[in-house]
């Protein structure tokens, strides 16, 4: 049809839409640049006009951006035993240790693996004594006796 943009047009706009999404960081082009595939999609299907296929582009991007807001909304939500990103200190929780040298008012270091950490308990212990992980706060770690 005359006028019309070519479904070929489109799929190449998806494309270069897809890869505006890697240096902009807004989450939102790819589910533009998915509307412009389907727009391409349904142009090697059909022959329709210009305006038909910006309606549909236009119906398209609605609809993908609220699939992509509900993606994005399952995806915040999935198990809260997922490990989170750039979090390692937590897996020191559970972890057990010795007390390096005795604590004083509740501080003191613990040996984990090869590194001391600095660490914080609701009484003193003696060096050697064998202390359990229950929490990590900034740099230090949250101790009480091995049960």
């Amino acid at each position: 049809m005359t006028g019309a943009v070519s479904p070929w047009a489109w799929a190449v706009a998806a494309v270069v839409i897809a890869f505006l999404e890697m240096p902009v960081p807004g989450n939102y082009l790819i589910w533009i640049a998915c509307a412009a595939v389907l727009t391409a999609l349904v142009g090697f299907a059909i022959d329709w006009s210009l305006n038909a296929q910006l309606t549909f582009f236009a119906i398209a991007c609605l609809g993908t951006c609220v699939a992509g807001y509900f993606v994005y909304r399952w995806l915040a939500s999935r198990s809260p035993d997922a490990e989170p990103v750039n979090r390692r200190d937590l897996e020191l929780v559970g972890q057990t240790g010795i007390a390096s040298e005795p604590f004083v008012n509740g501080h003191g270091y613990i040996r984990l693996n090869d590194t001391l950490w600095l660490a914080e308990g609701n009484e003193d212990f003696a060096t050697g004594t064998a202390l359990t992980v229950t929490a990590v706060h900034g740099t230090s770690v949250v101790v009480r006796r091995k049960a």
